[in-house]
């Protein structure tokens, strides 16, 4: 028996414990006690939220400079420092807000809440101490940028809607496939390797209008991070990025709206107590009407999108909160009553926050998230119909030890199920028969915990550990194959076919078809040479299991998710980084530089004249690739002054490769790397925002990119009377490079007005000097001349706009 002594403690270990594993679970929980346990040490804990609204407030920055330590805010605006008993010097700040200086003669442990008040003065007229920027410079997180709503509002975009995927794709490392184009790409990733998180909830996809607008309405908005690197152990199940996005609580003091009436769209947002200072509402809701307008020239087509948020929110003690949200949306087609397409995604959240102490604070969440997607084609009289919906469990914890070390630890449960397709027959007339795709189901769980550690004053550490398992779960039906290999190669024509299946397996929905297990570690560190300057470095391991099955440049409204299984193999990431932070001149400028490599396992890859629709062994036509990317960011800043804006530069390089399975197969584009359809060489952004007075705000952005990869033909061949088109290497090829300028004014008629009906209107010019940059360049025979020649499709020349906002 082994007997350790710490302070008022006796901890007896026995000697069948005595096993290395054993020794550092034991170290560590004592390592635990004792900083707990710690003499003359008390808690100043506490919640930040508005004066205005009573809304908690992420991210505040909660000082006592003369100990150069502090804390930030998290997701629900709780706050913990553990100290020595004392007086001190309390300083509170977040931008936007006045900052406030308290002194507190710190006896005993205390909870000490702060309400911070809208600050109407210019922002160079903010005060930001040279201890808030050292708290950010020690930070170890890296690779992460952060949004406002208020700063996505003043952004210029096409018709006029804020929209948070257009602001992202403004940062360094990020980018999409192009106007009209779906989803985002993170530093070469694919859109599916993202996790889009509203209110924790998964959103499968991002958009309206097959891209034109985004999901998110910016008025239900409070937090927005985007982690392109260093991602923290405690999400899990994409390789790319994270795009957490967290929705206001709603106004608990008083009842308010706010909305805006635009050309082709308008929203309006209606928020109050259900009790006051207690509980909160939040209700919002968002349309499309411009097809209204489509009857008047004589056009009986229909597009439009409406989408609604929610959110209740209730203080039960001072230890206990819960919340309610909810988002539901829906894209709606109809071509002239032939043609029926309507999908979305609809998703429900409660949560429990709750204080154990005053440094122990636990989230518990239920959530649901569903993608639908429905075609009813009238013509040949049949519907269809698929999706995905899962039901997520979520435990988790932030330990506030000691001002130095902190931890997060919790546990994840994803139940999903996935609906290839049904087919039914629309009218009774119907020649269709009914069919049922598959349905798939599978359990996704993970461990996690997380720590940060100040090592001193200059070196900070991040590090973790996440466990994750994905079970796939019994189906009906499931081919069996030919030495297990669904995929043959014909070495007479260099091609891969289906192979034939030898039988059929049958399963119970308790069986389990595949497992999967991976250890995720996860690690970073900032070293702070100076007052204004820091390096930092990060390792990432990340696994996915869901793969979206898309052949297109971005993702459609009809692509399908499958999960990992007997032959589809989990995505396995490795990332590193490093990076150069400066704050300069007091932070009214700032500089990050960062350099990327990663590699991804696994990146599944589709043969020659693979078919993804409606297919039922979905293992014929796929193989399993890999992909890297590597590349440099850079983002400079100025945060201050009448003319605030960033420029944002990114330089990569993104590529895929599928070799052979064996020395005689040649693999895809004979086993040799080639673009991915979402590499952009350079990527270009300026940002721009010019307060020309009270009452006009200018801004402006410039986009410029290298041309996303495409393949051409590149010779043609004659078949009984035919032309045949013969092509290049894949992605060999690139469109032409991508640039446009937008540009858009707020004019406030009243801006000494804070209270009643408050206004403003935004003018905007999209793709100012009218550049017909090319969505795709497809090539084809002119009847009249019979010379082959390339036609480009452009989706957006210029693109006026005009929208009221309102509040009150």
């Amino acid at each position: 028996m082994i007997q350790v002594v710490f302070r008022n403690f006796t901890y007896h270990i026995p000697h069948h414990l005595k096993t290395p594993l054993s020794h550092l679970f034991i170290s560590f929980f004592l390592l635990i006690s004792s900083f707990s346990n710690a003499q003359e040490s008390i808690t100043l804990s506490g919640t930040i939220t508005e004066l205005k609204t009573n809304e908690s407030l992420i991210g505040v920055n909660v000082i006592i400079p003369e100990l150069q330590t502090g804390a930030v805010t998290n997701e629900y605006g709780f706050y913990s420092i553990t100290i020595s008993k004392g007086s001190y010097k309390i300083q509170v700040s977040f931008l936007g807000f006045k900052t406030i200086n308290q002194n507190l003669n710190l006896t005993q442990s205390t909870i000490q809440n702060f309400k911070l008040e809208e600050s109407f003065e210019d922002l160079d007229e903010v005060v930001i101490t040279s201890d808030v920027e050292k708290l950010n410079l020690r930070t170890p997180q890296m690779s992460v940028n952060t949004l406002t709503a208020s700063t996505i509002k003043d952004i210029p975009v096409v018709f006029g809607e804020a929209d948070v995927i257009k602001a992202i794709t403004l940062l360094p490392g990020v980018t999409n496939a192009g106007e009209g184009s779906s989803g985002f790409n993170v530093r070469g990733g694919a859109a599916d390797q993202n996790l889009i998180l509203l209110d924790e909830a998964t959103i499968y996809n991002s958009s309206h209008l097959f891209g034109f607008f985004s999901v998110f309405n910016p008025d239900a908005i409070k937090d927005i991070k985007l982690y392109k690197g260093g991602i923290p152990a405690r999400y899990g199940g994409r390789v790319s990025s994270v795009l957490d996005i967290y929705q206001k609580e709603g106004n608990s003091n008083q009842l308010a709206m706010n909305g805006g009436i635009g050309l082709i769209s308008s929203r309006l947002l209606i928020e109050g107590p259900l009790k006051k200072e207690k509980g909160s509402f939040l209700f919002g809701g968002r349309s499309s009407y411009a097809h209204l307008f489509l009857p008047l020239f004589d056009n009986n087509n229909v597009a439009y999108f409406y989408d609604l948020n929610t959110k209740l929110s209730y203080n039960l003690d001072d230890k206990n909160n819960i919340y309610l949200s909810g988002y539901f949306g829906r894209d709606v087609f109809n071509i002239s009553d032939s043609f029926e397409n309507i999908y979305g995604n609809a998703v429900i959240n409660f949560r429990w926050n709750h204080l154990f102490s005053d440094k122990l604070f636990s989230n518990m969440s239920l959530i649901y998230s569903d993608y639908y997607y429905g075609l009813d084609l009238n013509f040949v009289e049949f519907e269809y119909i698929s999706g995905i919906a899962n039901f997520n469990f979520k435990y988790d914890f932030k330990h506030y030890i000691t001002d130095k070390f902190k931890l997060q630890y919790g546990i994840n449960s994803i139940y999903h199920t996935f609906n290839p397709g049904e087919i039914e027959p629309s009218t009774p007339t119907s020649g269709i028969n009914p069919r049922e795709l598959i349905k798939k189901y599978a359990f996704e769980n993970a461990i996690y915990i997380d720590a940060e550690h100040s090592i001193n004053n200059n070196l900070t550490l991040s590090y973790g550990l996440r466990l994750s398992s994905f079970l796939r779960l019994g189906q009906n039906e499931l081919n069996t194959y030919s030495n297990n290999n669904p995929v043959n190669y014909n070495p007479t024509f260099g091609i891969y076919q289906k192979a034939n299946p030898t039988g059929v397996e049958t399963f119970k929905r308790s069986d389990i078809i595949k497992s999967f297990a991976n250890l995720e570690p996860r690690f970073s560190l900032s070293y702070q040479l100076n007052e204004t300057t820091s390096l930092k470095t990060s390792y990432n391991r990340l696994s996915q299991y869901l793969h979206l099955l898309s052949n297109t440049t971005s993702p459609t409204p009809l692509d399908i998710w499958t999960p990992s299984g007997k032959f589809v193999k989990p995505q396995l990431l490795d990332q590193v980084a490093f990076g150069y932070f400066k704050n300069i001149s007091n932070s009214k400028y700032s500089l990050e530089v960062e350099t990327f490599y990663k590699k991804i396992q696994n990146r599944i890859d589709y043969i020659d004249g693979a078919d993804l629709i409606a297919n039922d062994a979905i293992e014929q036509v796929i193989l399993n690739g890999e992909a890297r990317a590597y590349g440099l960011e850079m983002l400079f800043k100025k945060n201050k002054g009448q003319f605030k804006g960033w420029v944002a530069y990114t330089l990569s390089k993104s590529e895929q490769r599928t070799p052979g399975r064996t020395a005689l197969e040649t693999g895809i584009n004979n086993g040799n790397w080639y673009n991915t359809a979402y590499d952009k060489t350079h990527d270009i952004s300026v940002t721009t925002s010019y307060d020309l007075n009270k009452k006009w705000n200018l801004n402006a952005n410039f986009v410029f990119q290298t041309g996303q990869p495409t393949t051409y033909p590149n010779g043609q061949y004659q078949y009984n009377g035919l032309s045949i088109p013969s092509f290049s290497n894949r992605n060999e090829d690139r469109l032409p490079n991508y640039h446009r300028l937008d540009v858009s004014a707020t004019y406030t008629p009243k801006p000494e007005k804070k209270q009643g009906w408050q206004s403003s209107w935004v003018f905007g010019i999209y793709n100012v000097y009218n550049r017909y940059n090319a969505a795709s360049i497809s090539f084809g025979e002119n009847r009249m001349t019979g010379q082959n020649e390339a036609s480009k499709l452009t989706i957006f020349g210029i693109v006026p706009s005009v929208s009221y906002n309102f509040k009150f």
